[in-house]
């Protein structure tokens, strides 16, 4: 089949894909899948073949990152349900005082966000802005807007979350470089994130009377200061989020530096495995924050448990991704489109971060946006022999692709704005127009790396 006729296929393919998310509303899951079948056979891949395929793109796919994702999710559900994230919360408000509570709210979505999804992290500390909110008497959103932002620039960019987590699998990076480069990535943007939503906020938007009611009516609650029986101390906390990233980060250090086959190395591969490296951050907590506060095993297993349904889906939409990026491999559409993206003159770079930001603007989901964008680019990026430190920082303009353009199409812009009791075009004029300068710059950061390495 000429490359022509392919590209018309994945072109027809990827408007398939849209329409069935956004006008039929089907679930990304069942839309992907659908729509791999599809492609598969119009560009001529046997019948007797086709379930192989799919198999395979799942198969290859969630062996990497299913137990990934699970584990952090574990992680989190633990230090949510402990008290942990209030207690870090709290903690960070008391040390940098009164005046610097926004930036205290935003480091503590810095650090909440690693472990936990954007929405769940978003759930548990929109509460604590309500109340400094209402004790403070200020706007809501000069807490909740630079919070927000952290935490979603957290999840676009880092693994454990499963657009991070799914684009390093299908491009072959290495998690711990992405990890090295992510963190320092993400904490500059995140600073310039808070500095920008404070110049935002100095005039102030209109709120729903329901969410004003809420947090400053004679109804509200008065804050609380988040403790609950024994909870968990500051250090601890974050100590359970930093093992896991320190563990990693110290696998992929001796996989560079020390001595190929030696007893050390062997040691630090093992533990530096993302899989490992949080299945030993799963027992930790379990055992501080759940044990020795004296949860039973029982209750243990059942709050483990309990978060495997909120990433059930994610996880499959991340193997549906596989099967489609397979297909694209397989069927030779992927090397069809990487002619057509050679051709285009742009650096791999920043067609990695157009193409994640237009499907992230056209479609709505992070996760989807980086799934897709990883399928379309892995043939590209095989051809261009790229070094590990290269392959992550193109996983990390991907993730600054997806923290962009989130609006009205974004389940999490209308988490954000129904929370924080913003309209419409208030929204978009605060939350949009933040994330997106925040993705620009992560972009350029990333583009300034890539000169460096």
């Amino acid at each position: 089949m000429s490359d022509s006729s392919l590209l018309l296929i994945a072109a027809g393919g990827v408007a398939l894909l849209l329409l069935l998310i956004l006008k039929a509303k089907v679930q990304p899951f069942v839309a992907l899948v659908v729509v791999s079948i599809g492609v598969a056979l119009a560009a001529g891949v046997p019948a007797g073949e086709l379930v192989a395929t799919i198999e395979e793109g799942m198969g290859s796919t969630l062996g990497h990152i299913a137990t990934i994702i699970a584990l952090g999710a574990m992680v989190g559900r633990i230090i949510e349900l402990s008290g942990g994230a209030a207690s870090l919360a709290y903690s960070l408000i008391e040390r940098f005082g009164d005046k610097r509570t926004p930036l205290a709210l935003t480091a503590a979505g810095f650090l909440l966000g690693i472990p936990v999804f954007f929405e769940v992290g978003l759930i548990i500390l929109m509460p604590i802005a309500y109340g400094v909110a209402r004790a403070s008497r200020k706007p809501l959103l000069v807490y909740a807007l630079p919070m927000g932002a952290a935490m979603l620039t957290v999840h676009a960019f880092l693994p454990p979350h499963p657009g991070a987590v799914a684009a390093a699998v299908a491009l072959g990076a290495d998690q711990g470089w992405i990890l090295l480069f992510g963190i320092p990535l993400t904490a500059v943007v995140i600073l310039l994130g808070y500095l920008i939503a404070r110049r935002m906020t100095r005039r102030e938007y209109p709120m729903t009377p329901e969410v004003k009611e809420l947090v400053y009516g004679e109804q509200a609650e008065a804050p609380s200061d988040g403790s609950v029986e024994n909870p968990p101390s500051f250090g601890m906390v974050v100590a359970l989020i930093v093992t896991p990233i320190l563990l990693i980060l110290l696998g992929t250090i001796g996989n560079n530096t020390l001595a190929e086959g030696s007893y050390p190395r062997a040691v630090l591969t093992v533990l530096g495995a993302p899989m490992v490296a949080l299945l030993v951050a799963v027992a930790l907590a379990a055992y501080f924050l759940g044990h020795r506060r004296g949860w039973s095993r029982g209750h243990i297993g059942e709050v483990m448990g309990s978060a495997i349904p909120g990433v059930a889906m994610v996880i499959l939409i991340a193997g549906a991704g596989g099967v489609f990026g397979k297909v694209l491999v397989k069927t030779g559409i992927g090397d069809a489109v990487a002619d057509i993206l050679d051709k285009t003159g742009l650096p791999l770079l920043a067609l990695a971060f157009a193409m994640t930001m237009l499907l992230r603007a056209v479609q709505g989901s992070t996760t989807v946006a980086l799934v897709t964008t990883a399928g379309v680019i892995t043939p590209l990026v095989a051809r261009a022999d790229l070094s590990p430190q290269q392959l992550a920082l193109v996983c990390l303009a991907m993730g600054a692709g997806g923290l962009a353009l989130s609006h009205i199409n974004d389940a999490g812009y209308w988490m954000f704005s129904k929370l924080v009791g913003l309209e419409v075009g208030a929204a978009l004029r605060t939350w949009t127009v933040l994330v997106t300068v925040m993705g620009v710059a992560g972009f350029l950061l990333t583009g300034l790396l890539w000169q460096v390495v």
